[in-house]
């Protein structure tokens, strides 16, 4: 049988991305914690190698494509953040996702900004995953970054 953290990193890969290392924490926070079946993850943001990708807000510096590509960042992130926790992503799945998108005022397409995060997640995943989701705008995010994801992922006993 094959092993499920290596299906979910050869899914990635075979789509050109990478689970990265998790970015050194920039405040007072542990990258997860795991409470009986459930790993806890604290919000990540679209850093890449310590570097944030992108700063701004939706509808004023960042278009809809940058900002999908960068939920997308935020969300290898996380599996970043789970491998160090868990050790390993097998037997790992999503309960739940928020999306944070620092945005103009007018600005209404919090939910495609954060298909850029459902479709990594799905492509880990598998096509079944169900991705139960919020999507909320907000004034600012830390850093001033354009997005933050937080995850909550259910562990099976295996």
């Amino acid at each position: 049988m094959e092993d499920h953290a290596t299906t979910v990193e050869s899914r990635l890969n075979a789509l050109g991305h990478t689970i990265p290392v998790p970015p050194t924490p920039r405040a007072n926070y542990t990258p997860g914690k795991v409470i009986g079946d459930k790993l806890y993850l604290s919000g990540q943001i679209p850093f890449v190698d310590e570097v944030l990708a992108a700063t701004g807000k939706l509808g004023d510096d960042v278009t809809m494509a940058e900002g999908q590509k960068l939920a997308a960042l935020a969300a290898l992130n996380s599996h970043g953040a789970a491998r160090q926790v868990l050790g390993t992503l097998e037997g790992v799945s999503v309960a739940n996702l928020n999306v944070f998108v620092a945005c103009a005022p007018s600005f209404a397409e919090h939910h495609i900004v954060a298909n850029g995060a459902s479709d990594v997640l799905k492509a880990a995943f598998g096509p079944g995953e169900a991705i139960p989701r919020t999507a909320v705008g907000v004034p600012s995010l830390p850093l001033n970054a354009p997005v933050e994801i937080q995850l909550l992922l259910t562990i099976s006993a295996a």
